[in-house]
C-alpha cells in the first residue's frame, strides 16, 4: 500500500510499500490495512504512524489535514504542516504542542478579524440609517 503525505509546498512522505497506517480524526485513532474501503476524513493535530515490513515504525506529526483512501492501495494525506521523525516522544511533546499553539493563534486571529468586520458593518449601518439620511437632505 502506498502512503503519500504532502504539504502545499512539498511531498513529505512517499512510501510505496507500507503494510499499515495509523492516524487520528475527531472520532479517535484508527488503523488502515491494505484493502481498506475508500475513506475521506479530516485529521486532527496528531501523529500519523506507519510500518513497512523491512523497517521500524515511522512517524509524522501533521497539523490537521485531509486523509483519503483510494482503491484500498493508496493513503494520501494533505496537510498544512508535517514533520517526519523517528522519536515519537519528541514529536508528541514538542511538535504537537507547537502545532496546537499555532492553531489556537490562528483561531484567535480569525475571531479578531471577524470582530473588526462586525464593527465596520455596524458603522456602515449606522451611517446609512434613514433618520441620518433625512437629516442630511434637509441641511443647506
Amino acid at each position: 500500500m502506498r502512503l503519500l503525505i504532502a504539504t502545499p509546498t512539498t511531498i513529505v512522505v512517499d512510501e510505496p510499500e507500507v503494510s499499515a497506517v495509523r492516524a487520528e480524526d475527531e472520532s479517535g485513532s484508527f488503523g488502515i490495512l491494505e484493502g481498506h474501503d475508500g475513506l475521506l476524513t479530516v485529521l486532527t493535530v496528531s501523529v500519523v504512524s506507519w510500518h513497512r515490513a523491512d523497517a521500524p515504525r515511522q512517524y509524522c506529526a501533521v497539523r490537521r489535514g485531509i486523509l483519503s483512501i483510494s482503491g484500498g492501495r493508496e493513503v494520501a494525506i494533505a496537510t498544512r504542516e508535517a514533520i517526519v521523525g523517528d522519536d515519537l516522544d519528541r514529536l508528541e511533546q514538542v511538535v504537537l504542542a507547537e502545532f496546537r499553539h499555532k492553531t489556537d493563534n490562528e483561531r484567535a486571529a480569525r475571531a479578531a478579524g471577524l470582530q473588526l468586520q462586525m464593527k465596520a458593518i455596524r458603522q456602515i449601518v449606522r451611517y446609512l440609517r434613514p433618520e441620518r439620511r433625512g437629516a442630511e437632505e434637509r441641511s443647506p
